[in-house]
């Protein structure tokens, strides 16, 4: 028995991050490597190939920073995600990941002599994506306080995170292997001449967005809620809310168009049941009275829906191109120029259409969201460029590095919880008595004040 454990289960186990990195990193090589790219030596001219360790550090940093908002936005507010409208540490997760995404496309794609091969691959990797984060983030699994799994089909959630990503890599896989003029890049004079057709994609996608946003006329809708009666557990009654609307171009959490998109195309029971408006003042105000807060507060909807990932994906197509000038430019400065150029043009035009009246705001992934944490986003790939991969400083940053290699496998097992969910099934005689008492991974307020506690007695102790 322990000779077939070790000659099959541990030599699995250890090849298990693997199996996954490809999807968030795309490791597999396809024509020639990776996120491999020509390294310009010292003298500027182009030199031996090597990997983008800045690229990785990026993706690790944007997982660990991913744990610590969820952890620690019980207690840090200011870094949790903002209610509503505003910008918060919490939200450059998402535009981090589609940002790093579009750059590993380029270099993935950078061979398209087989285009047909390419975007089956691409496909395939999107629809890996897709389901494996509707398996996570679905509800088929309960969370750490139950020992339960399990989802009713007609209520299942079909978008989340990694749903955005797979939606984001799948339009800019396509967009670089079929819309490029060059079957391969080898100068950098005809770089957005190119690639002038994923321009065009760029504008029309916020065309798209802009004009169901404001255009679509959104009428009085109601949603159905379960009452738990008093003293209580058992659901026993149902309730039916109105929200009166009858307005067109709102912005709010009620009556946006990309809410009503998503309740009519995907269906009301499929959103997400805990939104971040729920947060807002007049949804907590008057929390135990629900006459006395708007019927809207209790209704779901899901910051990753259709609409919203319509201009996500932009930000997938933004990250391309810094791709391409990463490949294209043959020495450091010629691409921190660019970059910088480019980043400051979208942080600044970002900034310009929030001070006119276009919200900042992360659940409907606006415009001005877009542009200005993509702007973040390039500076930061930039900041870490020049650190890691032209001053040669690895050292400090090894451990985003080695996350960034396997960051989906660290998204499913801890950003997930997966780990946690399978370290509370070891209890001692009642579930109540884990291994590792529940409150260790409670990123609740209360599950906060509980790990400081435990804490401070084994350092008393």
């Amino acid at each position: 028995m322990m000779y077939q454990l070790k000659k099959y289960l541990f030599p699995t186990l250890l090849r298990f991050p693997r199996l996954f990195c490809d999807e968030m990193g795309d490791y597999v090589p396809l024509s020639g490597g990776g996120e491999v790219v020509e390294d310009p030596g010292k003298d500027g001219r182009r030199g031996r190939t090597t990997r983008v360790a800045s690229l990785d550090v990026f993706r690790g940093l944007s997982i660990a920073l991913m744990i610590f908002v969820d952890y620690a936005g019980s207690i840090l507010p200011f870094v949790a995600h903002a209610p509503w409208d505003g910008v918060r540490l919490a939200d450059f997760v998402m535009p981090f990941f589609l940002f790093i995404a579009g750059i590993s496309i380029s270099i993935v794609y950078k061979n398209k002599s087989n285009k047909v091969q390419s975007t089956y691959r691409a496909i395939l990797k999107a629809a890996k994506l897709f389901v494996l984060g509707i398996l996570l983030q679905g509800g088929y699994f309960h969370g750490i306080n139950s020992l339960t799994y399990g989802v009713d089909i007609e209520k299942i959630r079909f978008f989340g995170i990694l749903q955005r990503i797979a939606i984001g890599y799948i339009v800019a896989s396509l967009c670089e292997i079929w819309l490029s003029s060059s079957t391969t890049m080898n100068t950098g004079r005809r770089l957005f001449r190119d690639y002038y057709f994923q321009w065009i994609i760029v504008f029309l996608l916020c065309g798209i967005y802009l004009g169901l946003l404001y255009g679509m006329y959104v009428p009085d809708w109601q949603f159905v809620i379960q009452e738990t009666a008093l003293n209580s557990s058992v659901q026993t009654s149902y309730a039916i809310k109105t929200v009166k609307c009858e307005v067109r171009g709102n912005l709010g959490p009620a009556c946006n168009a990309a809410a009503m998109i998503d309740r009519n195309v995907v269906g009301i029971e499929h959103l997400y049941k805990k939104p971040t408006y729920r947060n807002l003042k007049v949804c907590t105000t008057h929390k135990d009275d629900d006459s006395k807060y708007p019927s809207w507060c209790q209704s779901p909807f899901d910051p990753e829906g259709i609409l919203s990932s319509v201009t996500a994906a932009v930000t997938c197509i933004f990250g391309l191109h810094f791709g391409h000038i990463l490949i294209v430019s043959e020495d450091h400065k010629g691409r921190l120029m660019k970059w910088l150029l480019f980043s400051l043009s979208t942080f600044l035009l970002g900034l310009f259409m929030a001070l006119i009246g276009v919200p900042l705001n992360k659940s409907l992934y606006t415009i001005s969201y877009m542009l200005l944490t993509t702007g973040v986003a390039g500076f930061t790939f930039c900041a870490l460029y020049t650190l890691v991969d032209i001053y040669g400083y690895k050292l400090p940053t090894f451990v985003f590095e080695w996350m960034g290699k396997y960051s989906l496998s660290i998204f499913v097992f801890v950003a997930s919880n997966i780990a946690v969910i399978a370290l509370q099934g070891f209890y001692w005689r009642s579930p109540k008595n884990n291994i590792f008492p529940v409150y260790l991974f409670d990123s609740s307020i209360y599950g906060a004040i509980f790990q400081v506690h435990w804490i401070v007695s084994l350092v008393t102790q």
